[in-house]
C-alpha cells in the first residue's frame, strides 16, 4: 500500500497553525517581559490594604 501524497489543505493549515502559535509565544514573551519590568523596578510596592491582611 502506496502512502498518500499530502493534500494542499493540510500544507496550508500547518503553515498557519505555526504563524498562530508563533504569534501566541511572541505574546506570552511580552506580558511576562512587562510583568518582570513592572515587578524589578524600584517602585513596586504592595498596597496598603491589602498588606495590612
Amino acid at each position: 500500500m502506496a502512502i498518500k501524497a499530502e493534500h494542499e489543505i493540510h500544507g496550508r493549515r500547518r503553515s498557519r497553525n505555526l504563524g498562530v502559535g508563533l504569534l501566541l509565544a511572541a505574546f506570552v514573551v511580552l506580558v511576562l517581559a512587562l510583568t518582570f519590568a513592572k515587578v524589578t523596578s524600584g517602585d513596586f510596592e504592595v498596597p496598603r490594604a491589602e498588606a495590612l491582611k
